[in-house]
């Protein structure tokens, strides 16, 4: 196998961590929320789906009732971050970054207790439970050695997952009654109460939904990416996440294609290094350029008025009913 479609297997593979936050992340923002938390929110989906699998295993399931199983765990603490985030900020209308950034500090600092805890008790995971999450979907042995198959057909289940889940939420938001209001939610929440919309209901799906799937991409990254080694790092892709949210536009489809481009940065300076030889500095400076191309982004749209570029227009703004 070349070592460029190495690169992009690993682009691929790395870059749906990068999609399940920014999926999860857009249906929040499509609600007027900006969720700061979604890092933390990755971290405790990842101690979720961690402690569900070395349970799920502890009691004697197979591959498939660890994955179900770890799944389950994700969305329960993920979606329990979103509805805390969703308490705070919509009915106790606390401020959206503030809330937010706090959410992202505690679900680092659990990840980092788990993490630690985890390692002196000896406790990994063990082989069934990595099976589970990297097994070739569509094959039981080895993949092919041709490059398609290697290319398009050699990933875990998580990985077309995040794929699904972000094609089905540009279909809801685009095609769909519910992804219209939702949408209206974010535009003009006072509008959209004012036709009979229920905006809170909205808000707290939508926090609640987002956060589920951004965990996801905390589980996938532990037990998938990184193979089963807890990791303090799943923060920081929460926050290349936040970024993807940016460059894909608001739009989930096109942020599959920005979550690879994501990936290929993000492992640019381990490639790099792995090819070459590379100062630790060079290293540091290589691993800006996600940040640096999100950025050079930004400044390209603030160029254009178009509605379709912009973030929703209620985005980070409290909205009270009395006020309507």
């Amino acid at each position: 196998m070349s070592i460029f479609l190495a690169m992009i297997q690993e682009a691929i593979h790395y870059g749906m961590v990068f999609l399940f936050g920014s999926t999860g992340e857009t249906l929040i923002e499509k609600s007027g929320h900006l969720n700061l938390g979604v890092p933390g929110i990755m971290c405790l989906g990842a101690v979720g789906g961690g402690l569900g699998a070395h349970w799920a295993h502890q009691a004697g399931a197979g591959a498939a009732g660890i994955m179900v199983v770890s799944l389950l765990m994700t969305i329960l603490l993920a979606g329990a971050g979103g509805l805390l985030y969703g308490l705070f900020t919509i009915t106790m209308r606390c401020n959206q970054n503030v809330t937010g950034l706090t959410l992202t500090t505690f679900g680092a600092g659990v990840l980092g207790f788990w993490g630690t805890q985890m390692s002196n008790k000896g406790i990994t995971f063990t082989e069934p439970s990595r099976i589970a999450f990297t097994s070739p979907l569509f094959f039981s042995g080895e993949v092919p050695d041709n490059w398609f198959c290697q290319l398009f057909l050699s990933y875990g289940f998580l990985v077309y997952f995040a794929i699904l889940i972000a094609i089905i939420a540009a279909v809801v938001l685009k095609h769909t009654r519910v992804g219209l209001s939702l949408r209206a939610v974010g535009e003009n929440p006072a509008a959209a109460d004012a036709a009979g919309i229920n905006v809170i209901k909205y808000k707290y799906i939508s926090c609640v939904v987002g956060a589920a799937i951004a965990g996801i991409g905390g589980t996938f990254f532990l037990m998938d990416a990184s193979r089963g080694t807890p990791e303090y790092i799943i923060d920081a892709m929460g926050w290349l996440a936040v970024a993807l949210v940016i460059f894909s536009l608001w739009r989930p489809a096109i942020g599959i294609a920005g979550s690879i481009v994501f990936g290929f940065l993000y492992r640019l300076p381990y490639n790099i290094s792995a090819l070459t030889v590379v100062t630790l500095a060079d290293k540091e400076l290589i691993k800006m350029i996600p940040y640096a191309v999100t950025a050079l982004v930004l400044i390209v749209i603030s160029f254009f008025n178009k509605r379709e570029t912009q973030p929703p227009a209620s985005l980070g703004v409290p909205y009270f009913r009395e006020d309507r």
